[in-house]
């Protein structure tokens, strides 16, 4: 294992990756019958639009690299009726993703509860994987990110502090080079929730992080080289750019609470630049990527 991440800390060429979010199994009824807190209780359009994902991903080509899904893959929150339910309809709807595309998984609000506590943490860790760690692809480096940590960690300082403790070794070393150690092309960040949605001076609000945690963060990525941070939670397209970082906010798998379409996001890395495209899932399925972003891979 060590060796095969050791080859992927070398730049071989464009590359792109599929970025998801929201399939939360449970919100679209739950949402129409304005009950999002105690409804949930039928998921089965967000199951076949996972399967529409997973489909018009299949069909990619050349494959994508990973596709990472940036949390709320459930609705139902930890403890409640419907979770194990939704967790098991998720994982089989993404079942039949070609074993050759890994999936990345993301934990959201809904996956932690709002205020997670060790009890929730440990049980998404045991369904989904780590709730953070980091991985390199084609020279890249990613860092996925437990945002609830930053939003309210409350019930669990010491979780929090160990990310805390985590994050800034890794981006401490994301800016420096050694002999031993190669510097990424660049530097990626995935978290559920987005640090703005347009404006890093914007106001609080449920779908962004605070704004004190949220200008701490872009001064550490600033100085980390990171180049965009990828987000989900907000059912809707929106970011910005900041002083060199995009800040991507991608609507759902699921439910949309705005105009957008039910789609993903295709990214292409280069040498130089990070390009995304939302692409609906009919069009990605039917047409396959923008043309556009093809001919950036074959650059």
């Amino acid at each position: 294992m060590a060796s095969a991440e050791y080859v992927e800390r070398e730049w071989t060429g464009p590359f792109y990756f599929i970025q998801a979010a929201d399939p939360q199994l449970g919100l679209m009824k739950a949402w129409r019958e304005g009950d999002c807190d105690g409804g949930g209780d039928e998921w089965a359009e967000e199951v076949q639009l996972t399967k529409l994902a997973v489909e018009a991903v299949n069909q990619l080509r050349p494959r994508p690299r990973f596709m990472v899904l940036c949390g709320d893959l459930v609705h139902a929150m930890p403890d409640t009726p419907f979770r194990e339910g939704q967790e098991q309809d998720l994982k089989m709807a993404l079942k039949d993703t070609d074993p050759s595309i890994p999936l990345v998984f993301v934990s959201g609000n809904h996956d932690l509860g709002n205020t997670p506590t060790p009890r929730t943490l440990q049980q998404y860790c045991s369904a989904w994987g780590d709730d953070y760690f980091s991985f390199w692809v084609g020279g890249v480096l990613c860092l996925v990110l437990n945002s609830q940590l930053f939003y309210d960690a409350s019930a669990c300082p010491q979780q929090k502090e160990a990310q805390e403790s985590w994050l800034e070794e890794h981006l401490r070393r994301a800016s420096s080079s050694t002999r031993e150690e190669s510097k990424p092309i660049h530097v990626l960040v995935f978290q559920h929730i987005p640090l703005f949605l347009k404006s890093p001076d914007e106001d609080d609000d449920y779908f962004n992080l605070q704004r004190g945690v949220r200008q701490e963060l872009l001064q550490r990525f600033k100085r980390a080289g990171v180049k965009a941070v990828f987000s989900g939670h907000y059912h809707r397209n929106a970011g910005g750019r900041h002083d060199g970082l995009d800040m991507v906010v991608s609507s759902a798998i699921g439910c949309q609470l705005g105009e957008d379409t039910h789609g993903v996001r295709v990214v292409v890395v280069t040498k130089d630049e990070v390009i995304h495209r939302y692409h609906s899932l009919e069009q990605l399925r039917d047409g396959g990527m923008d043309e556009e972003l093809k001919k950036l891979l074959q650059a």
